[in-house]
């Protein structure tokens, strides 16, 4: 092999152990980190050609391992891990501090009135699906049809939840208020993503073997996938939703905000940046991305098409989306 690069790095594998959660949160701190967002797409395509000559066997003169290891993440950053299609860029997960600090200070500040309640929960569950969608599991395409009925079915289910839960709070003290849009996106996360993702209850995602030959497609891989991707997902929003309610209502008592009340919602969308800048990489890091399952959990046919594939096989995998 040409270049100065020893031949044993499998970029197939974060660099950082992922057994552990610290090495699978310094992995999710470079796949989050909002600056790729602002790459070139001249960046992009030689990160990708870096990243595919290295496991094709050439890598250029010069290229060190940390520019490698680099290029992997940049790569990982914009292209999906089973299709290898360049993901649309708000659907990334480096897009998901800066979406989410906008669209959930947004929630936070404007939910005393009806009409704002149904807009910014139209617009966050409209992110979500772009997602859930971009970050699905597999490589199966979904229909039109099926992404219209998860989008309707979420953004229906946040929108009766948030206007329910206000109208039970409004005898209640200020505060609790405040929690209804954590409260709406919890129970959105519970509906849009499943939904999102039906084809893969439906027909399964891909399960490995430890050394990446697929072995076929599991429902029970896909259902343990899409039940941490939600834990997630509401772990993610929780220090966002929850913290900076408490800190605004204690600063709206005082005589700052009440002299500029314009800064209420920068503040807010502030604080909840600051909250998801290390929420994101830290729920994104609570299961590994590689999720494992034992043959024997898997449905029936599926552990005779394994054993008869790879009869030592007693663990598979299978990328469990974000």
């Amino acid at each position: 092999m040409a270049g100065t690069l020893p031949p044993h790095i499998d970029l197939r594998e974060p660099r950082w152990d992922q057994s552990t959660f610290a090495g699978r949160a310094r992995h999710f701190f470079m796949v989050t980190d909002p600056r790729n967002l602002l790459l070139s797409g001249a960046t992009l395509e030689e990160a990708r050609r870096l990243v595919q000559d290295y496991r094709a066997g050439k890598v250029s003169a010069g290229v060190t391992e940390d520019q490698l290891w680099r290029a992997k993440y940049i790569y990982d950053s914009a292209f999906h891990p089973d299709t290898g299609e360049k993901m649309v860029l708000v659907g990334r997960m480096s897009a998901q501090v800066p979406m989410n600090m906008t669209i959930t200070g947004c929630m936070l500040t404007f939910y005393r009135t009806t009409p704002a309640v149904l807009f910014w929960q139209w617009v966050n569950q409209s992110f979500n699906a772009i997602v859930n969608y971009t970050n699905r599991s597999g490589d199966a395409p979904i229909t039109t049809g099926q992404l219209g009925t998860a989008y309707v079915s979420a953004t229906t289910g946040a929108v009766v939840t948030a206007l329910g839960l206000k109208s039970l709070t409004k005898h209640l003290p200020p505060i609790i208020g405040r929690f209804v849009p954590f409260a709406a996106v919890a129970a959105a996360n519970c509906i849009n993503i499943p939904l999102m993702r039906q084809r893969e209850l439906k027909l399964g995602i891909p399960i490995l073997d430890e050394d990446g030959n697929r072995l076929g497609e599991s429902r029970a891989a896909a259902r343990q996938a899409i039940a941490q991707v939600v834990v997630s997902r509401i772990g993610m929003a929780a220090p966002a939703m929850a913290i900076p309610p408490v800190i605004m209502n204690a600063l709206e008592k005082r005589a700052f905000l009440k002299r500029y009340p314009w800064m209420n919602a920068p503040l807010q969308v502030g604080l909840v940046g600051l909250c998801l800048v290390f929420a994101t990489p830290l729920c994104c890091a609570l299961f590994p991305q590689k999720s494992s399952m034992r043959v024997s959990r898997l449905e029936p046919e599926v552990q005779a098409r394994v054993r008869e594939k790879s009869p030592r096989t007693e663990i598979v995998y299978f990328n469990k989306g974000l």
